[in-house]
């Protein structure tokens, strides 16, 4: 049995854990924040991927029993026009398809589940520090404790201190020129399909909504922004003046919505958006980053939680069947590197699309109606959900 420290309760943290307690070694869960994860993000949408990844886990009825089925989504443009109706990425061979859940409800969710198997969690916990020698690592929090193991794991996200202990020189992340905000409605009634994402390249943002079983009505909107704001100019935008610069961007399009937003109490302060081309570290000896803090993808992928969880899945494995940790992280990076970068590199492209110019509007318009029109088997997004994980097979 190996003590193994994870820095992060996140979804790749908290599925590392329960993952790495299954096959037999000693994890312990450090969380910078209290356990109340309650107003962290939005939602999400869950891919088959992710969803497959938890199957060997017995976590796959946890979290379909949080959310709702989305198995389908619907694309079409600003004036109003319609261009397909499609698949989102499945269903598995039982009948799974993506799930939309509330990002807080996740969290905590797994992170009950950690408990209820056995891995303890420490909250308040904020790495500051780490060092190893040959046989153990020992990782220093914000409060001046210490704690020892055999490995520490980075699950810490976006602004991961393991990534910078393990290269001081690591790249910052990218900013991908979009803000994103959201919210949940029970005060409009549409007509649609329930669990069917309707997702609008608008004339100057994107909007997407989907209606669940409860008539409730999820939606979040990308909007265009140039340059990356300050915490200054970001607070200047909540509130009132955010509600109305949203109605701004989305009242021409013959979409629902404005109305949507009208109909929306409580909208989600904007928050930027960021992504990793590349981390050209991943490991050191006995320390290794997984998730947001390796790959962070823009959410344009729509894949974050979902490589989160491939990613907790596949280290599980590799120290599962490698007893030397240096060489089980090496091979989780020869694994998962092509992949997430090639995911980062989808999300991009897709981000793009939501903030061309006028010119880029109309070119990105024909090729979106044309692209559509193209048989399933040649979606350029495919590779993203396709990908399965033989929990059985040993790395080699």
């Amino acid at each position: 049995m190996t003590r193994i420290l994870i820095a992060g309760g996140g979804i790749a943290g908290a599925v590392t854990a329960i993952a790495l307690h299954e096959v037999g070694h000693e994890p312990v869960l450090y969380e910078a924040y209290h356990r109340d994860a309650e107003g962290v993000g939005a939602f999400l949408t869950l891919a088959v991927n992710g969803l497959d990844a938890l199957a060997p886990l017995g976590l796959k009825p946890l979290v379909k029993n949080l959310g709702f089925d989305t198995p389908r989504m619907s694309m079409g443009l600003g004036n109003g026009r319609r261009l397909a109706e499609f698949p989102s990425g499945g269903p598995l061979p039982d009948g799974t398809t993506s799930q939309t859940v509330l990002r807080s409800d996740l969290y905590l969710a797994l992170r009950d589940e950690a408990v209820r198997r056995g891995v303890p969690i420490e909250y308040g916990k904020r790495i500051t520090g780490a060092v190893q020698d040959a046989a153990s690592v020992t990782a220093t929090f914000s409060d001046g404790t210490t704690a020892t193991g055999e490995v520490l794991i980075g699950a810490d996200g976006l602004r991961s201190a393991v990534r910078q202990i393990l290269d001081p020189a690591a790249p910052a992340p990218r900013y991908v020129p979009l803000l994103n905000t959201g919210g949940i409605t029970r005060d409009i009634k549409l007509d649609d399909q329930p669990g069917v994402m309707h997702m609008v390249f608008g004339r100057k943002a994107f909007f997407a909504h989907v209606v669940g079983p409860d008539g409730a009505v999820w939606w979040f909107v990308n909007v265009p922004q140039p340059t990356e704001p300050t915490e200054a100019e970001l607070a200047a935008m909540r509130g009132a003046a955010w509600r109305s610069r949203l109605l701004e961007l989305t009242r021409r399009d013959r979409t629902q919505a404005a109305a949507i937003i009208e109909a929306t109490e409580n909208i989600k302060e904007p928050w930027p958006t960021y992504d990793f081309p590349s981390v050209p570290v991943w490991r050191r000896g006995r320390i290794g980053i997984i998730g947001d803090a390796a790959h962070a993808t823009s959410p344009a992928s729509g894949q974050g939680a979902s490589m989160a969880i491939e990613d907790a899945v596949t280290i599980a494995k590799c120290l599962r069947d490698l007893p030397n940790p240096a060489d089980a992280l090496a091979r989780f990076e020869a694994l998962r590197r092509e992949r997430v970068e090639a995911v980062v590199a989808q999300g991009k492209r897709n981000g793009d699309a939501k903030a061309p110019g006028p010119l880029g509007r109309l070119l990105r318009d024909f090729f979106i109606a044309r692209a559509l029109r193209k048989p399933a088997d040649e979606d350029p997004n495919r590779f993203l959900w396709d990908h399965r994980i033989d929990w059985t097979a040993p790395v080699g």
